[in-house]
Parts: structure tokens; C-alpha cells; sequence
């Protein structure tokens, strides 16, 4: 089993290097072109990797990677939104958006990797603690129908201001870097700050998501590599969502929808009510495409359709 770890994470550090070195040598703005061939890859690639998981382990590790990739993927657009605020807050040149997105993911597969880690052991000791991460996502999911994103305030961020306090902020970006050397010193750009507060901000969403996925399995392995392959399509499926993620105006709705059934399921687990993996797996795709159908179907107040026939 170690040398599937070993391997895998090999394979994740290759495709980083990869992007970083040669896809992105040079800072651009994402294309939609661009943006849907690497969405198709990803997309692809968790496929394989799910049929590869098939042959080795059979079928039932395989369909609670595709559904752990399906939630992952789901609550992960939520991410967008909050990035999309972020971006536009501190008016994020285009351009630099993937380096911000890029080192933010690098970020995100670590810290997930140590939660990941830490929830296994926890779980495998305190079986109990299924009913209370249950318990966090039917509140969450909950909390999440009947709230709206707030406002972006970097200054509410404790991270945020720690890095004020330690190093000094300049007010213009330079070009793609984080840090500029001024009058012997180093000063941070505005593009730090936009990087801690993606991390921040991801590291709250981990808390959803996590759970989410042990009530599908306790297997960390594939916990680890559902969150990753999610992870890793993010960048991409961000360039791509962007500018239409307003309109989905019922997918906040259908990602509640997915966290309270998982969150059920997982206390319905507890005490021995099991739902099989193909039917979760079928329902969580079902409300995450009728959330969307029903964001394109249905007009928002004060605009017309959005199809025409």
C-alpha cells in the first residue's frame, strides 16, 4: 500500500512541475479554450484513476472514490464563488489569477493531507466522532441554505493582518511576485495577501468537505485521492466557471442539499442503516444537475430566460 502512496504523490508533484514549468513558464490570462481542455483532462484523469483503482481493489473502492470525486467536485465550486469575490476585491490582473490559484492548490493538497491524516486516526479510535462530523455536516448544510456570501474584508482576517504586522504591504502589485526587495528589505504585494486569503478560506471549506467524504468511506486513501483529483481540476474549472458563476443561482441550494444527505447518511451509517454507494452516488448527481438545470430553466427576478427556444 506505501508504494501506491509514493506513487501517487510522485504523479501529483510531476503534473504540478509540469504546469508550473512549462503550461505556465510565463504568466497569461487563462483562456476559455484553455480552461475547458484542462477541465476535460482532469475529468478524465480521476476516471482512469478510478477504473485503475477497479482492477486493483474492485468495486466497491472504485465507486466510493467516484462518489467522494463527485462531492469533492461539487462543494468545490463554492470555492469559486469565494475566490471570484477575493479576485475582484483586490482587482486581481488576469494574468497573475492561475500563479495565485496554483501555489493556493499546492497549499490546499498539504493542509488536506494533514487533515485527511489526522481524521483518519480520530475516526479510527473515536468511533463517535461519526455522529459528531454527521451531526457538523447536516448544520453546515443547513447554515449554508439560508445564508448568503458576505462581503470580502481582508481586514477581519487574522492571517491577513499577522502578515501585515510582519512584513510591510506594498499598494501596487509587481507583476507576478509576492514579495519585492525595496531599500534593502522585503516587502509583500498585494498578491500575498489575495494568496493567504484563498488559503484561509480554503482551509474552512476543508471542513466541510472532509467529513463529507468519510461518510463515503473511511479509507484514507481514497479520501486523499478524491480530495486531490478535485483539487487539482479546481484551477481550471475556476477560469471556466468565473464569469457565469452568478447565474447558478440554485446551486448553493443543491450543494446544502448534498452536504445535509451526506451528513444523514453518515449518522444513518452509524447506528447500521447503510444507503449502497451506487444509489448516494446517483442522488448526489442528481441534485447537483437539477440545481444547475434549474439555475438555467428558471429566470432570476428582473432578467429574462437564459434559453430561448
Amino acid at each position: 500500500m506505501t508504494w501506491m502512496w509514493i506513487l501517487f504523490n510522485v504523479f501529483v508533484l510531476g503534473m504540478l512541475a509540469l504546469d508550473l514549468g512549462v503550461f505556465h513558464r510565463e504568466s497569461h490570462e487563462v483562456s476559455v479554450k484553455e480552461s475547458v481542455s484542462w477541465t476535460v483532462v482532469w475529468i478524465v484523469l480521476a476516471l482512469a484513476f478510478a477504473g485503475l483503482v477497479y482492477v486493483w481493489r474492485g468495486q466497491t473502492p472504485a465507486l466510493e472514490f467516484l462518489t467522494g470525486y463527485v462531492i469533492e467536485k461539487a462543494l468545490s465550486v463554492d470555492n469559486i464563488f469565494i475566490f471570484v469575490l477575493i479576485f475582484q476585491f483586490f482587482r486581481v490582473p488576469r494574468a497573475y489569477q492561475h500563479r495565485v490559484l496554483f501555489w493556493g492548490v499546492l497549499g490546499a493538497l498539504l493542509m488536506r493531507a494533514a487533515l485527511i491524516a489526522v481524521g483518519s486516526v480520530l475516526i479510527a479510535r473515536f468511533h463517535w466522532l461519526i455522529y459528531v462530523f454527521g451531526a457538523f455536516l447536516v448544520y453546515t448544510g443547513i447554515k449554508m441554505a439560508v445564508t448568503k456570501h458576505e462581503d470580502i474584508h481582508p481586514n477581519d482576517n487574522p492571517v491577513v493582518r499577522l502578515v501585515r504586522r510582519v512584513v510591510p504591504v506594498s499598494d501596487q502589485y509587481h507583476g507576478q511576485d509576492f514579495l519585492v526587495r525595496r531599500d534593502g528589505r522585503w516587502i509583500a504585494t498585494p498578491l500575498l495577501l489575495v494568496l493567504v486569503m484563498a488559503e484561509t478560506s480554503d482551509l474552512i471549506f476543508a471542513f466541510d468537505s472532509i467529513p463529507a467524504i468519510f461518510a463515503v468511506t473511511t479509507d484514507a486513501f481514497i479520501v486523499y485521492t478524491s480530495n486531490v483529483f478535485a483539487i487539482m481540476g479546481l484551477r481550471a474549472l475556476y477560469f471556466l466557471l468565473a464569469g457565469v458563476i452568478d447565474q447558478f443561482r440554485y446551486l448553493k441550494f443543491g450543494l446544502s442539499v448534498v452536504l445535509t444527505f451526506v451528513g444523514a447518511k453518515m449518522l444513518a451509517g452509524a447506528v447500521g442503516l447503510h444507503l449502497p454507494i451506487p444509489l448516494s452516488l446517483a442522488i448526489i448527481l442528481g441534485v447537483v444537475l437539477l440545481s444547475v438545470l434549474l439555475s438555467v430553466l428558471i429566470p432570476e427576478e428582473g432578467r429574462g430566460p437564459r434559453i430561448r427556444s
